[in-house]
């Protein structure tokens, strides 16, 4: 215990500043970091002797900070009712964006299917022009062509009259 507390004392300091740094946040980087060296402690047998301790406790760090962001965006914003403007629990209305929304996945289905791949592979999924090439199997130049043509055509079948009723806004 005491050659832990050797190891892991000194190394605190830099896990409060790369902590701040991650969630901008002094009293939940501190609790981060409290987490940090509680799974440290916890699982400290599991420790590699021959690695690094300094990078398996930024490691923990990193993923207890990843988790904690994971559940503060499933759990939403938490904001005292009296603190609260009227305004800010307002939503405004979705209705227009599902209907664009489902224009685009229609206009998507429209075109032929080695643009949509590409299209799909490179703007949804976030693939380099190389990795979308390997996975189609094409070259790279390609992969632009069929990009640049699918997205032309995706914007003029959004620019043509849609078959939806225009609607009428209400004031």
């Amino acid at each position: 215990m005491h050659d832990m507390m050797l190891i892991l004392e000194p190394l605190i300091p830099g896990l409060r500043r790369y902590a701040r740094a991650l969630v901008r946040d002094a009293a939940i980087a501190d609790d981060l970091v409290q987490d940090c060296l509680e799974r440290a402690i916890v699982r400290w047998h599991q420790r590699r002797p021959e690695r690094s301790a300094r990078a398996w406790l930024y490691a923990i760090l990193h993923n207890a900070a990843i988790d904690r962001g994971r559940r503060m965006a499933r759990q939403g914003r938490h904001v005292a009712i009296e603190d609260t403007d009227q305004a800010d629990l307002a939503a405004p209305p979705t209705q227009e964006c599902g209907l664009h929304t489902g224009d685009v996945l229609a206009a998507i289905d429209l075109l032929p299917g080695d643009q949509r791949a590409v299209l799909l592979l490179v703007g949804v999924e976030d693939l380099s022009y190389a990795e979308a090439a390997e996975v189609a199997g094409v070259p790279i130049g390609t992969v632009m062509s069929r990009l640049s043509r699918g997205r032309d055509q995706l914007r003029a079948l959004l620019d043509s009259k849609s078959t939806r009723p225009t609607l009428r806004r209400v004031k």
